[in-house]
Formats: structure tokens, C-alpha cells, sequence
């Protein structure tokens, strides 16, 4: 076990490499198998996913199956969690409002597992139908709201950059708030080049503002990543993906 969580994790540092982020979830996969009660390990294993989802994988069957492995990964481990377990099974009503309830008032321990959940889960539901989105919304901000109010800057700022994204995606929102959410988490962290990309590739790109979406790419493009080594890995997957936004504007603005 210690072998197998040790070389997973080497090789997640080493993520920039397709090789090293595939052992990764190898080996993080068989020693969450062997011990799925977990939660920091449940807690990788759904950041794993997503990154090769998001990063890496181009089949969008395969890229949807890596999602929602990861949000039910990350949703298990805090319904398991002993912090969270007993609030649940003692909450009143059916398990939907039990569900909703304990997640409103969540622990501060299970945010990980919380972030992960919902973030692998709103890109699983991307490109599915409005009315799937929509019945996943209310489960969605229950979640994120929970971690807002616990941990704001969580993940650079991950909370304000997930509402960003979401409120793209849900009709009947007004696309403001998308905005608002996105230069929060840019005002907060704006050193960690996701927030930058994200919000061309859902906020500039859903508003039609394609000179502030391709300004906004090139400069992400010439960030010097050794300004911020911390973030080195991050910041290079996103550069990579700024790299293929900007390669698909055209038809992106069409």
C-alpha cells in the first residue's frame, strides 16, 4: 500500500507527462481499491480523473466516464466520511431532503471531497441535456454554496470558478453572474492560469466576446510559468489548453 500511494503520487507530480499522469491513476486506483475508506486518497483519485479528463483524454465518451467515475469516487468518500456519516443517517425526511440538509451543513473536513464531487460532476453534465442539468442543479449548489462559505479561495479560488462555469450552463441565469463569479476568482488568484482559461472557455465564448476571449488566451499563453513554481504543473496544462482554445476560435465564434 505504502509502495503504491508513494509511486502514485511521485508520478502526480509529474503530471505534465501523459505517461507519468496515466501511472498515476494506476496506482492510485489499485490502492484505493484496497483501501476505499480513504478520504485524502478518494480525495486524489477525483482530482486524477478530472485532470485526465480535462487535460488529456479527446474521445468525449471516454472523457465522460473519467467524470462521473471521479464525482462518484468524491461522493462516496464524503458520504462515508465519519465526520459527515452520522449527520446524514440522523437527518429527518426522505433521502433526498436528508441529502440536501447534510450537505448544507457539511463539515469543514470533507471539503475536498465536496470540491471534487462537484466539479467532476458539472463537466460530466456539459454537453448532456438541459433538462439533466437542470435537476442536478440544486444538488450542485448546495455543494459548492457549502464550500464557498467554509473555504472561499479552496483550490485558487475554485468555488467562484465552478459558479462561473455553472451559471453558463443553467437557462434562465443571467450570464452576469457567470462574470462576476469568474473576476472574483481572477482577483483572488490570478496567478493560477485556470481561472484565466476557463473563463474565455465558457464566460467570453457563451457572451460572444471573442477579442477578450483570444486577449485573454495569449496572455495566459505568455505567463512566465516559473514566476509561481508551486503552480508549474497546473499552469502548464493550462497553457496547453489556451493552446488548443485559441486553435478552435473560428469555429468557436461562428
Amino acid at each position: 500500500m505504502d509502495y503504491l500511494i508513494e509511486q502514485g503520487k511521485t508520478l502526480w507530480e509529474q503530471r505534465t507527462d501523459p505517461v507519468s499522469l496515466n501511472k498515476a491513476e494506476h496506482f492510485i486506483h489499485l490502492a484505493h481499491q484496497q483501501r476505499p475508506e480513504d478520504f485524502q486518497l478518494s480525495v486524489l483519485l477525483g482530482n486524477i480523473k478530472y485532470t485526465k479528463a480535462y487535460f488529456l483524454e479527446t474521445n468525449p465518451d471516454t472523457q465522460d466516464e473519467l467524470f462521473l467515475q471521479g464525482s462518484t469516487i468524491c461522493r462516496d468518500a464524503v458520504l462515508s466520511h465519519p465526520e459527515f456519516k452520522p449527520m446524514y443517517e440522523n437527518a429527518r425526511g426522505d433521502s433526498a431532503i436528508r441529502l440536501v440538509f447534510s450537505l448544507a451543513n457539511a463539515p469543514k473536513s470533507v471539503v475536498p471531497g465536496l470540491f471534487w464531487w462537484a466539479t467532476n460532476l458539472v463537466r460530466y453534465l456539459n454537453k448532456k441535456p438541459v433538462l439533466e442539468r437542470l435537476n442536478h442543479r440544486e444538488l450542485l449548489e448546495v455543494i459548492m454554496h457549502r464550500v464557498l462559505s467554509l473555504d472561499p479561495g479552496f483550490y485558487y479560488s475554485g468555488p467562484y470558478r465552478f459558479f462561473g462555469s455553472l451559471y453558463t450552463r443553467i437557462p434562465g441565469v443571467e450570464l452576469s453572474q457567470s462574470e462576476t463569479y469568474f473576476k472574483q476568482a481572477l482577483s483572488a488568484n490570478p496567478e493560477y492560469l485556470g481561472n484565466a482559461v476557463l473563463m474565455a472557455e465558457f464566460y467570453h465564448q457563451k457572451a460572444g466576446n471573442r477579442e477578450q476571449f483570444h486577449r485573454m488566451l495569449e496572455q495566459v499563453l505568455n505567463t512566465n510559468l516559473t514566476d509561481h513554481p508551486e503552480l508549474m504543473a497546473e499552469n502548464f496544462l493550462y497553457q496547453g489548453q489556451a493552446r488548443i482554445l485559441l486553435e478552435k476560435e473560428s469555429s468557436l465564434f461562428e
